[in-house]
């Protein structure tokens, strides 16, 4: 998925860069938002679900081609984003004088967080936007049984709107975005146990400077 949006992207770049005068802006955003996801356990014994809010905070640099009113762009989360660690025991009863004890720690992380999109301005300034992203989910876990979830990624949309403001030699920019993303499932290695997230959502509030060439 990701490689097919950096190549629409880098297509769209290639086919109008000598069809037009255009230009290519760069930069960088610093943004936070709020998500909530739901996570879900499915083993032999039980089925734990549970939702959970959170607040996160990031930085991202993209680069897009000027089109006049439109843009297409790529947007690029370097760094990792990671969730807190969740842990469980589990008391299972073996006999009537044993009971067994495991216990279970799970921590997710995001890494490559990417956004192919198209910008449209409705004004000279205002503009709105839409696109198609890309995750990948890496798996943290210390599960008693010995197994562990294998890897995923996810798809999602985004759509937004936001202000442009031009200044002498830079370009600042003031965005808000709603993200919704593709729900996931990952089997234990050793075990039928089943782990998912599902209903992950979010909005989003950037603030950009950069610069055209």
């Amino acid at each position: 998925m990701k490689k097919l949006l950096l190549t629409l992207v880098l297509s769209a770049f290639y086919v109008t860069s000598a069809s037009a005068d255009l230009g290519v802006n760069v930069g960088v955003s610093g943004q936070a938002g709020l998500f909530t996801a739901t996570g879900k356990e499915v083993s032999t014994q039980a089925t734990h679900e549970d939702t959970e809010i959170a607040g996160v905070a990031y930085s991202s640099v993209f680069t897009e081609l000027n089109m006049g009113r439109i843009a297409i762009g790529v947007d690029y989360v370097p760094d990792g984003l990671q969730s807190d660690t969740v842990e469980s025991v589990k008391h299972d009863k073996t006999t009537s004088n044993t009971v067994s004890i495991t216990e279970n720690s799970l921590k997710v992380e995001f890494q490559d967080l990417t956004t192919a999109y198209v910008a449209v301005n409705v004004t000279d300034n205002f503009y709105v936007k839409a696109g198609m992203i890309q995750v990948d989910v890496l798996t943290q876990e210390n599960l008693g049984t010995g197994g562990s979830y294998g890897d995923t990624s996810l798809d999602g949309t985004l759509v937004g709107f936001g202000y442009h403001h031009d200044l002498d030699a830079f370009f600042v920019r003031a965005e808000a975005s709603y993200l919704e993303f593709d729900g996931a499932t990952v089997n234990s290695s050793n075990s039928d146990n089943k782990a998912s997230i599902k209903n992950l959502d979010g909005v989003t509030a950037k603030i950009s400077i950069g610069k055209t060439f």
